[in-house]
């Protein structure tokens, strides 16, 4: 696709499909949204063409991103996880992961809409960025800081406000597409 956003700045063809076909996309299925959130807090310290690269073996691993499969892990499948060499084996990653599919769990079950809360910080409509360069978009901001202070005060990890802006753009929350990208426009109509 010619003029991508900058940061597409890999040959490797699935961090362009990423771009293409994903990334700035509104999702609003609750689930899906509590596996980016995941994969984010997985990408903490790492490059995000790690986490794609490693994202069909994450999702096998973790039952499908199912919360209420996840939520039922217990010490021997964080030791299967651990000896998995197809996933990042950070122990404090994966408890996150499975905290985090029980706190998803618990929201569920008292009734709360986990695409209603994320959405909530952003007033329910994507953001539209303009930027000219992607270095331009900051790596925070109060929606996502205050998204990272109520996700931790639940018992949420690896989720900071530099972690939460990168998802809120990721599920096009924020539409962060440079704006000569043929992708900001086209996720702008999605929204």
């Amino acid at each position: 696709m010619e003029g991508r956003c900058g940061w597409v700045n890999t040959p490797d063809p699935i961090y362009a499909e990423y771009h293409d076909t994903e990334w700035g996309v509104p999702e609003r299925d609750p689930r899906a949204l509590w596996e980016k959130l995941t994969l984010d807090g997985f990408q903490a310290g790492l490059a995000w063409i790690t986490i794609l690269r490693k994202r069909e073996t994450l999702f096998t691993a973790f039952a499908g991103f199912d919360p209420r499969e996840v939520a039922r892990f217990g010490a021997a499948d964080i030791d299967r996880l651990l000896g998995d060499p197809g996933v990042i084996r950070s122990r404090a990653k994966i408890e996150a992961a499975i905290g985090g599919a029980r706190i998803w769990c618990d929201m569920t079950d008292r009734g709360e809409d986990f695409s209603a809360y994320i959405w909530g910080f952003v007033g329910d409509r994507p953001v539209q960025n303009s930027w000219a360069s992607f270095r331009d978009a900051p790596t925070a901001t109060p929606a996502s800081e205050a998204l990272a202070k109520d996700l931790k005060r639940r018992g949420f990890k690896f989720c900071g406000p530099v972690i939460a802006y990168a998802f809120l753009q990721a599920v096009g929350c924020v539409n962060d597409h440079e704006a000569g990208c043929p992708r900001h426009a086209a996720c702008a109509r999605m929204a």
